[in-house]
């Protein structure tokens, strides 16, 4: 229970932990949110790290001074990329293999999942799974595991981490400091999770729907 009330806490409330480390680490924040990003699209075992949220709050401090959005947007769009690349190399190299460690947050539906989404949009699932808490994490490696050459996969995940980040970070930059943002940013940051989330519930109900009635 304490995880998952610190998860929640660090989701709900990134604008306090921002300014935390912000206060604390200064200019090495580019850093520790490169880190995040890096390992939340990177790392199969971490798909529980902020990802949407993480990138709007960023955007929303850049709007105060505390960050020069453009050098975050390349930071991060860097990170973006490279974490999917890794996952790649990681699907490619390791395969199932890497379920056999049986880490509490590597879990077989989550790759059902993301092969549901595969077999719906095909290589484009590289650039439409970014806005997708979970399937982002688990389509670059289930493209590895496949046969989607990387030539092709760094042309999807080039637009996809681009796309990913300039719309969340510019949002957070352009609209984060607005008054009724500000006053209800916990609410704001709830409100990215739950909009990101819900593609993949639909999808969840409409497959469970088609399965009962066959």
């Amino acid at each position: 229970m304490d995880i998952i009330y610190y998860l929640f806490d660090l989701f709900i409330h990134l604008d306090k932990h921002i300014a935390e480390i912000i206060n604390q680490y200064g200019t090495l924040t580019y850093v520790i949110l490169f880190l995040v990003i890096f390992a939340e699209t990177g790392l199969v075992f971490t798909p529980f790290l902020p990802g949407d949220s993480l990138l709007f709050a960023a955007g929303a401090f850049a709007a105060k001074g505390s960050f020069d959005v453009h050098l975050l947007f390349l930071i991060l769009t860097i990170a973006a990329i490279l974490g999917d690349t890794i996952n790649y190399w990681i699907g490619h190299y390791f395969g199932m293999k890497v379920f056999n460690l049986k880490l509490r947050f590597l879990k077989k539906e989550y790759l059902d999942k993301t092969h549901e989404f595969y077999e719906k949009y095909g290589g484009k699932t590289i650039i439409i799974a970014r806005f997708v808490p979970i399937v982002r994490t688990f389509a670059p490696f289930v493209a590895g595991v496949g046969s989607m050459t990387y030539s092709k996969f760094i042309q999807y995940n080039i637009i996809g981490g681009l796309l990913w980040t300039s719309i969340f970070i510019y949002s957070g930059y352009f609209f984060g400091n607005l008054d009724f943002v500000k006053n209800n940013f916990s609410f704001i940051v709830l409100a990215i999770i739950i909009i990101s989330v819900l593609p993949g519930v639909v999808e969840y109900f409409k497959h469970r729907k088609n399965s009962q009635s066959k």
